[in-house]
């Protein structure tokens, strides 16, 4: 059996809430991409052209900070990367992370919170942040929706 890794990124405690039940249904350790300015209320308004995020995710060059880069990536082969949708894409700090590890001969299963899109563009917008050879699945919308047993039947159908 594969040594698998949920990672997560989440500004609200959404995402963060939805990776610990997939963390524990996979048997999976669990590790929480933080940036290095942790977004506030106001950064997180989307409806604010000027707020932070609006400004990240209109900016596809744009790399946040990571609080750290203590990830033991090395240790797993299956990575269970989560994240909520921002502007039917990854947010860009995920791009940080992708980039700052090596994920050769990885496989990268996706997850994401949405207040209502799907993944959009979200695997795509990925894979280019991502070492050769390494793998990315866009996997699923995780809204707390699924029961304990399809959790688990999901989670052991990409692991």
């Amino acid at each position: 059996m594969s040594k698998t890794l949920v990672a997560f990124f989440s500004a609200s405690g959404t995402t963060a809430r939805v990776a610990k039940t997939v963390a524990e249904a996979a048997g999976a350790d669990l590790y929480e991409i933080r940036p290095e300015v942790p977004y506030t209320k106001a950064d997180l308004n989307w409806m604010d052209k000027t707020s932070r995020s609006s400004v990240e995710m209109n900016d596809k060059s744009s790399r946040p900070a990571l609080a750290d880069r203590d990830a033991n990536i090395a240790a797993y082969d299956t990575i269970l990367l989560g994240f909520p949708i921002w502007w039917y894409v990854a947010p860009t700090i995920m791009n940080s992370f992708l980039e700052s590890y090596d994920f050769s001969g990885k496989k990268i299963v996706l997850f994401a919170t949405s207040g209502g899109s799907g993944f959009g563009k979200a695997a795509e917008g990925l894979r280019a942040s991502v070492s050769a050879g390494a793998e990315i699945v866009e996997g699923k919308i995780l809204n707390g929706t699924l029961s304990p047993a399809e959790l688990q039947a999901w989670v052991s159908s990409v692991i």
